[in-house]
């Protein structure tokens, strides 16, 4: 591959004046900035990014820090913000945190040193100042990071409380519920949602709510404990999908049948809930909408464009499937 000498070498000019061309950077006349065109061109010569970024102080990449690949739901919105940011010239850093401060804050240091040009958070654990201290912008998305950073949102009260009022018109009378992780904003919001339908209703107890932690292994656990100490259940709506699988798991561990003995929703809508069996009634997110926009806000802010509106909450749905 040609080197930016040859190629000044090859257009009979300096180092320099290659640099400006390729910057688009200081004057250079007409007549040096062809001969560097068709030098470039006749070497079929490729810019190092690496030291473009480095003089440039930018480098078109945008980092997205996700809390749980494994859970469906962010390799989707992944996706979504891949696709739209890919279509305006950046590349993304993926980078799975495990819930870690530690792992969030290392990748952090290492995106700046690679000069990212903005950052797209699903976080619990780091704050305002923390991410502002970078100068960079940042966009949070499902998980709500501060007032003063824009974020990308759903109903997640509303939509769980939708789940537990349509339990309740298909004729379900003790409903469980498999929350989230508690220092989880949305978690708290869907647990809230459950609350406001069955809160007050004469058998309800809070030993109907059982941690799910959005995990498939423990929603199993937690089932199979709900189940034997209130064999009265006849629905469960789950914080997420990922638990409300694992909730069908655990009922079919126990000899019982979904739905005709217990009835299942979940929240989410990832495409995984259409492959179990029985295919899962969830709420919905646009979870694909939530990355365009997350990251369109984001392109926005980049590019200094003004955009008076920066925390979006999108709406959800119920999707009706078998588990109901």
């Amino acid at each position: 591959m040609a080197s930016i000498k040859e190629v000044a070498k090859h257009a009979g000019v300096s180092v320099a004046t290659v640099s400006r061309v390729l910057n688009d950077k200081g004057y250079v006349s007409e007549e040096a900035r062809k001969r560097v065109q068709k030098a470039i061109a006749n070497l079929d010569y490729r810019p190092n990014a690496v030291a473009r970024s480095l003089f440039k102080k930018t480098s078109k990449t945008i980092g997205l820090l996700v809390p749980d690949i494994v859970n469906p739901f962010f390799p989707e919105l992944a996706r979504a913000v891949e696709d739209t940011l890919s279509r305006h010239g950046y590349t993304v850093i993926l980078c799975n945190t495990d819930e870690s401060k530690e792992k969030e804050q290392a990748y952090l240091e290492m995106m700046m040193q690679k000069y990212i040009d903005g950052l797209i958070v699903a976080t619990n654990t780091l704050t305002a100042a923390q991410v502002t201290k970078y100068n960079i912008p940042v966009v949070s998305i499902d998980r709500k990071i501060s007032k003063e950073l824009p974020g990308i949102m759903v109903e997640n009260k509303k939509g769980a409380s939708m789940a537990v009022r349509f339990l309740k018109k298909k004729g379900r009378k003790r409903i469980a519920h498999l929350r989230g992780p508690s220092y989880i904003p949305n978690a708290v919001e869907r647990c809230a949602g459950y609350l406001e339908v069955v809160g007050e209703e004469p058998w309800f107890k809070e030993s109907y709510i059982a941690e799910g932690n959005y995990d498939m292994t423990m929603s199993i656990e937690s089932t199979i404990r709900l189940l034997n100490m209130h064999p009265d259940i006849d629905a469960i709506f789950a914080g997420n999908d990922v638990s409300a699988i694992g909730a069908i798991k655990a009922i079919h561990k126990l000899g019982k049948h979904v739905p005709r003995d217990i009835a299942v929703v979940g929240f989410d809508g990832i495409m995984l809930s259409e492959a179990t069996t029985p295919e899962l009634t969830t709420i919905a997110q646009p979870i694909y909408e939530l990355g365009e926009i997350a990251s369109a806000t984001l392109i926005k802010i980049i590019e200094q464009q003004a955009d008076d509106q920066t925390l979006y909450t999108l709406p959800v749905q119920l999707i009706e499937r078998q588990s109901t």
